[in-house]
C-alpha cells in the first residue's frame, strides 16, 4: 500500500494562499494540471484510508495513482531538462511548490529526485524557491535511501492508532535547531498538527 502523504491538506492550503506572480504562465498552467491530478487520487486514497466515501474503489485508486505518478514523472523530466528548477521567478511561488509536490512523489526514481534536489539547492541559496520545501524533498530522498532524515518531516501512521510519527532522524538532538534554521515550525508541534489533519 502506497504511503499516505502527511503533507497533504497542508499543501493544498500552501499552494493556495501563495501568490501567483509567474513570468511563464503556460508552464504554470501546466503545472496546475500535473498538481491537480497529482492530488486527485492521493485525496481519494485518504478517503478510503479513513473509512470515508470515495466513489472509486482500492484498485482503481491505486491505479490512476500510479499511471497519473508516471505520467508527471515524465513531463517533470522534461521540465527540468528544459528549465531547470522552476523557482519563483519562473512560475511563481504557487507553481513553484506544485512542481515539488510532483517530484516528492516521484518515489520510484530516487536518482531523478537527488537530482531536482541539486537544482533546487541552488534556487533556495537565491531565494528563489523554498527551503520549506527543500528540507522536505531531503528527508524524502533520505528515507528513500533507507537513511536517516534531517528534519523529521516524513512519518508514517500507524494502521491501529491512526497516528503519524516521524521517521528515524539523524542527530536528533539538533533537529530542532536545523528545523528552524530552514523555516520549519517545531517538530512537536508538527507532529500534533499532522495528526488533527488525520
Amino acid at each position: 500500500m502506497k504511503r499516505v502523504p502527511l503533507i497533504l491538506l497542508l499543501l493544498s492550503s500552501y499552494v493556495t494562499a501563495l501568490g501567483q506572480v509567474k513570468t511563464d504562465s503556460v508552464l504554470y498552467k501546466k503545472l496546475s494540471a500535473m498538481f491537480k491530478e497529482d492530488q486527485k487520487w492521493r485525496i481519494e486514497s485518504a478517503r478510503l484510508y479513513n473509512n470515508q466515501k470515495s466513489d472509486y474503489n482500492r484498485e482503481t485508486i491505486d491505479k490512476n495513482w500510479t499511471t497519473a505518478d508516471s505520467i508527471n514523472k515524465a513531463e517533470a523530466k522534461s521540465i527540468i531538462a528544459k528549465y531547470g528548477y522552476p523557482g519563483y521567478s519562473l512560475v511563481g511561488e504557487s507553481g513553484s511548490s506544485k512542481f515539488w509536490a510532483i517530484v516528492q512523489h516521484c518515489d520510484d526514481d530516487v536518482a531523478f529526485q537527488q537530482k531536482v534536489l541539486l537544482l533546487m539547492k541552488k534556487e533556495v541559496d537565491r531565494k528563489n524557491a523554498s527551503g520549506e520545501n527543500y528540507a522536505y524533498l531531503t528527508d524524502r530522498v533520505l528515507t528513500n535511501l533507507n537513511q536517516k532524515q534531517l528534519y523529521g518531516t516524513q512519518g508514517i501512521n500507524d494502521p491501529k492508532t491512526k497516528k503519524w510519527a516521524p521517521l528515524p532522524i539523524k542527530d536528533a538532538a539538533h533537529v530542532e535547531a536545523r528545523r528552524k534554521a530552514i523555516g520549519l515550525m517545531p517538530l512537536k508541534q508538527y507532529i500534533a498538527e499532522t495528526n488533527a489533519s488525520n
